[in-house]
């Protein structure tokens, strides 16, 4: 019999499971979710939600019941009907392991994750590197779905950890799209090749100054997506910024690199890549397999 510890963080509180075999192994986390969680997806979300239990996305490689790899609820809580997740228990994040070498397979398997949520209809709004999770075998799954909308419905403002925040975030678009991953993605990748946060604002207002003073000013265009009144008048009362090389702040090794972070990290959200076009890149191609890059059946 397995041993059993209770611990509290984040949104929920969740067991760890340790093997019996080996006294030291934590083998799995079995996560203790309210269906109010869940109830923002469609009714039929708990079966459709089974396929994110998969390499990269959350996930757990030993063999659960139904009841805990589908979200089938177990009974009545305080908030609602309440389901048990069971996922692996990973080693550690990508918050500990910045300066790791292993940036370009760390990386595909980042998107390949995020090519898979993407095509489910799923934005995740918070990746940071916290939120990704990878193994002793530096196998990386994504994890912390709480901020999770489906790409339909309405999205708030105060979303994502700062570092990280895409610009129409700031700008208080009624509406954004997955592409807030893809920033998102883009700023963990710089951290990643230059061992500190590309855009360290102090304050929110303090970190759209940051992003424009390298990546330049929105264009009309873009502004005219902005829904808030005080937010336009904010805009413009600063100065014009031109856009600055990243090549000149972003130094790596493989002249690949800042291309991808060029299409990763523009402001217009529209013109971003996708996460299927970032696995074809020149960058990511040596390790692009489109086999072994799985996309949902159905949007949930």
């Amino acid at each position: 019999m397995a041993d059993v510890t209770l611990h509290y963080g984040g949104k929920s509180p969740h067991f760890v499971l340790r093997s019996p075999f080996q006294s030291h192994l934590d083998i799995a986390k079995a996560t203790i979710l309210n269906m109010f969680d869940v109830s923002r997806f469609s009714p039929e979300a708990g079966p459709s939600l089974a396929p994110f239990t998969r390499r990269n996305i959350m996930g757990s490689v030993f063999e659960t019941t139904k009841r805990y790899d589908q979200l089938e609820p177990i009974g009545m809580g305080i908030s609602g009907l309440v389901c048990y997740l069971v996922t692996d228990l990973m080693a550690t994040d990508l918050h500990t392991l910045l300066k790791t070498k292993k940036v370009d397979d760390q990386f595909t398997q980042l998107f390949r994750g995020l090519k898979y949520v993407h095509s489910a209809g799923i934005v995740h709004r918070d990746l940071k590197p916290s939120n990704i999770l990878i193994n002793e075998n530096c196998d990386l799954k994504i994890c912390d779905f709480g901020l999770a909308r489906t790409q339909d419905s309405s999205m708030t403002g105060y979303v994502s950890t700062r570092f990280y925040r895409a610009p129409e975030i700031m700008l208080t678009w009624k509406r954004y799209t997955e592409k807030v991953d893809i920033w998102s993605a883009g700023c963990i990748f710089a951290e990643m090749i230059i061992h500190r946060p590309l855009f360290p604002g102090k304050d929110h207002i303090d970190q759209y100054c940051v992003i424009t003073e390298l990546l330049g000013s929105p264009p009309e265009d873009v502004i005219a997506n902005v829904s808030s009144e005080n937010t336009l008048r904010f805009i413009h009362s600063l100065p014009k910024q031109p856009k600055k090389p990243l090549i000149k702040v972003i130094l790596s090794t493989n002249k690949h690199a800042v291309p991808l972070l060029e299409k990763m990290l523009r402001i217009d959200s529209e013109k971003r890549c996708s996460a299927e076009e970032a696995l074809q890149s020149d960058y990511l191609s040596p390790y692009h397999d489109a086999g072994d890059e799985p996309t949902a059946v159905e949007k949930l």
